[in-house]
């Protein structure tokens, strides 16, 4: 069992890494809505979607949106492998027969009550999509886990067949990204997918792991990024193999101390902690502090351990048949997974199936960073234009 976090949308990033917060949000409105008046005065189907992405991601921005109307939202559960699972979807209203697509949360504890996915959701759905976010049980517990494959599969076939479409898409944040990807090409499912959307994902688990304990990012190329790994990742392959760093007496408060640490619970972290042994609590405060040198022999030992379950959870050699039209977003200074794993993605996605592969500076993690130029801001609603146009095209 591969454990791991998404600080995205993913959560859609958490804190740091959960989407776009309020007292961060760039200053985009007078772009776009000079890109609405523009692409307004054309109704060809490409500049139409240019026109929705526009919207889609002023709406993302604004928090006022959370509340607004023009979605259908309904909670519902669908069969997967591994039982009943609970579920949103959102329709857009008036719309006739629209393209449909899973949205798979990240690796949060809210799992699809997530304020910031809900936001999105309701955005994409506003935007002229019908979306599905499944509650993925394994990412809620901070776990990346093949069988989450099996629950975002069984998604894609409970929305086909609700929305009467042969094909549907699949979109993913951060790990979850990876997760998408893994659905598309796997043969049961690839079929279904239409288009699939991965936003700062991994290509390989047990590289974005060694770049937590501390090894540098290194592209396809050979060429080494410069960003550092955020703490948080390692602290959650520890809390996923804390039997692995603490005495057997220590591993229950251990791990709950460290999980609410995660959840950025830091008091009761503290307070679980003092259940410890002197020589445990010493080390989860150096933790708490973000200081993984003395930990770092015995991560990279557990990520060799655990090399065929990371490898289960891994696109990498995974993607040669996938069917769906492939669309990749990473942000430049992302230091969750490094911008290298979608350099490495995009090599290995068929070129004929590859419609884009953007490293974006406009972008740390799943989440807008600072105020971007009018150009970055432009690659964006080209991106998510380009998204929907395909998703109008295959999904119906």
């Amino acid at each position: 069992m591969c454990r791991s976090f998404d600080m995205d949308l993913a959560s859609p990033l958490p804190a740091a890494a959960n989407a776009v917060s309020p007292s961060r949000r760039p200053s985009a409105r007078p772009l776009f809505v000079f890109v609405l008046f523009l692409l307004g005065l054309a109704v060809e189907p490409p500049v139409a979607s240019h026109v929705r992405a526009a919207r889609l991601l002023l709406a993302f921005q604004d928090a006022g949106a959370a509340t607004a109307g023009g979605v259908r939202e309904e909670i519902l559960t669908f069969a997967a492998p591994r039982g009943e699972v609970r579920a949103r979807v959102f329709v857009p209203e008036g719309a006739v027969r629209p393209p449909a697509m899973v949205l798979i949360h990240g690796v949060h504890r809210k799992g699809i009550d997530e304020p910031r996915l809900l936001r999105f959701s309701r955005a994409l759905s506003r935007a002229g999509v019908t979306i599905l976010t499944p509650e993925v049980v394994e990412f809620s517990d901070y776990v990346v886990e093949a069988r989450s494959i099996d629950t975002v599969g069984a998604a894609m076939v409970a929305l086909a067949l609700r929305t009467g479409h042969e094909r549907v898409g699949v979109m993913g944040m951060s790990f979850g990204g990876g997760i998408a990807l893994l659905t598309a090409a796997d043969p049961r499912y690839r079929d279904v997918a239409s288009v699939v959307v991965a936003v700062g994902a991994h290509h390989d688990m047990a590289r974005v792991s060694r770049f937590f304990a501390g090894q540098p990012a290194t592209g396809p190329d050979g060429a080494t990024s410069p960003v550092q790994p955020h703490a948080y990742g390692g602290m959650v392959l520890l809390h996923a193999r804390v039997a692995e760093f603490f005495p057997a007496e220590d591993v229950p408060a251990a791990r709950e101390s460290i999980k609410l640490w995660l959840w950025e619970e830091r008091d009761r972290a503290r307070a679980e902690a003092k259940k410890l042994s002197p020589s445990s609590q010493a080390r989860v405060e150096t933790l708490f502090a973000g200081d993984l040198e003395g930990v770092r022999p015995t991560l990279l030992h557990a990520i060799d351990g655990h090399a065929a379950e990371m490898a289960a959870v891994s696109p990498r050699d995974k993607l040669a048949d996938i069917q769906a039209d492939v669309f990749l977003l990473h942000g430049a200074g992302d230091t969750v997974i490094p911008a290298t794993e979608t350099a490495w993605l995009a090599r290995e996605v068929p070129p004929a199936r590859l419609r884009q592969a953007i490293v974006s500076p406009a972008i740390v993690h799943v989440e807008l960073e600072g105020t971007p130029t009018t150009a970055q801001k432009w690659q964006l609603v080209h991106f998510m234009g380009d998204v929907l146009l395909a998703a109008d095209r295959r999904g119906r």
